[in-house]
């Protein structure tokens, strides 16, 4: 599918910079490229030519790219022009281009979304492009670009393709029954192999919690009593004064959260209100939201002064937990930690405190699960997937007539074929692309 207009947008980062990347795609592409450079240039050669308006006005001295569709990102024709990167220039640049009969500005997602319908990506890719771009972690870049490659989809299809295989096989059974040509009975080869994909589709499903620690990241939650040195741990682990810290009980009221790089991995780090009876009003919600939060996590820190302990209460007993003792400085050794907690530190002297992150970071990279595991990335992902294996059980009940489950074995195949853009998408392409940034 090609475009009737074309599209231009900045493609690289913020202004200033030492340079910047606008790029057009459409059918206007070649004559635009040829008027402000001077004359067409040597295709996926970076050339370096002095930029013109139409009237003749020099906008700057840049290198142009030339792709010709279908081999481009878009499937269309596309060139790219390397300029300086201050405000004044780009501005100009866009103005230029944009104002060619034809050429208008980019849409959010717009020329990924023509990389789709150009059938150059599909959209698991697409998804994954768009956490390649969000990527701030190694762990969150490796598993984007594993995606963008094709192991996720590779996997959804291949599944599709054993389907498809399996229905055609059962309908021919159905149909042709008295055929030397048709073999004497498929069913239990065909039923054998959907039984076999049930129990693969829902260990994968079971992946999606891995694969949002990886997006998302590693929810950590200190909880503990008031003046337990929860803030000054969170202060610490986070390398900056992100709490107020006080000897007063009460000082942190609502949940405050820096997001950490552990070994590659993403880890949302939370400091909450202290835990104890007949808090004040304000103090109450805090603790509250305190306790949701917890609910959430995926790993507790709960801490205690081990020179003075105090009753924090019911503490949460589903989510796993490491019970640290602080303040170690105080205790002028008189206290074994070890003999009552898993890690004891000092946030005064550094004690612990390197050793705590660093088991942080391996339970972390626990719930990450293996480096080259292709998980579902995205909760569509699962929703469809789930659907797919519900048709397919209905399709293994031996008892079930043959037709209704070569039907749902349709209906499985479909779900699947949604998830990589294959099957009825249009609803999803508006949502999906709003999501990228302009000039992707």
């Amino acid at each position: 599918m090609i475009s009737g207009d074309s599209i231009v947008a900045l493609s690289s980062g913020r202004l200033p910079a030492g340079v910047a990347v606008l790029r057009i795609s459409g059918p206007r592409t070649r004559f635009v490229l040829e008027t402000i450079a001077g004359g067409m240039v040597k295709e996926r050669t970076a050339v370096l030519r002095k930029l013109k308006a139409p009237d003749g006005t020099v906008l700057d001295t840049g290198l142009v790219v030339f792709f010709s569709g279908p081999a481009s990102f878009t499937g269309e024709d596309v060139a790219e022009f390397h300029v300086h990167g201050g405000r004044a220039v780009v501005a100009r640049m866009l103005e230029t281009i944009a104002g060619f009969d034809g050429v208008r500005h980019a849409e959010p997602g717009e020329f990924t979304r023509r990389a789709f319908l150009n059938g150059k990506v599909d959209l698991v890719e697409t998804e994954a492009l768009a956490d390649l771009v969000n990527a701030e972690t190694e762990a969150q870049r490796r598993f984007a670009v594993q995606n963008a490659e094709g192991a996720q989809s590779e996997l959804y299809l291949g599944w599709r393709r054993r389907l498809i295989h399996a229905r055609a096989m059962i309908e021919a059974e159905i149909d042709f029954a008295d055929e030397d040509d048709v073999p004497g009975s498929v069913s239990d080869a065909v039923w054998s192999d959907v039984r076999s994909m049930t129990s693969e589709i829902a260990r994968h499903i079971a992946g999606f919690h891995a694969a949002e620690v990886i997006r998302d990241g590693f929810e950590v939650v200190i909880l503990g009593a008031p003046n337990a040195g929860k803030s000054s741990l969170f202060n610490a682990l986070a390398r900056r004064d992100a709490a107020i810290v006080t000897d007063e009980p009460g000082t942190t009221r609502d949940l405050l959260e820096v997001v950490l790089d552990l070994q590659g991995l993403r880890v949302r780090l939370t400091d909450t209100a202290g835990l104890r009876e007949a808090p004040g009003k304000i103090e109450a919600i805090g603790i509250e939201k305190a306790k949701a939060k917890a609910d959430r996590a995926d790993l507790l820190l709960l801490l205690e002064d081990a020179a003075d302990p105090k009753d924090a209460g019911t503490m949460p007993m589903s989510t796993p937990a490491l019970r640290v003792g602080t303040k170690l400085d105080l205790l002028n050794g008189a206290y074994d930690a070890a003999r009552r907690y898993e890690f004891g530190i000092s946030v005064v002297e550094g004690t612990g405190v390197d050793e705590l992150l660093a088991e942080i970071g391996h339970r972390a990279t626990q719930a990450a699960g293996g480096a080259g595991d292709v998980l579902p990335s995205r909760l569509r992902h699962v929703e469809l997937l789930g659907a797919a294996n519900r048709h397919l059980h209905r399709a293994a009940d031996d008892e079930t007539p043959q037709e209704l489950r070569a039907e749902e074995l349709r209906l499985a195949a479909d779900h699947l074929g949604r998830i990589v853009g294959a099957v009825d998408v249009e609803d999803l392409l508006d949502v999906i692309f709003s999501q990228f940034c302009i000039g992707k």
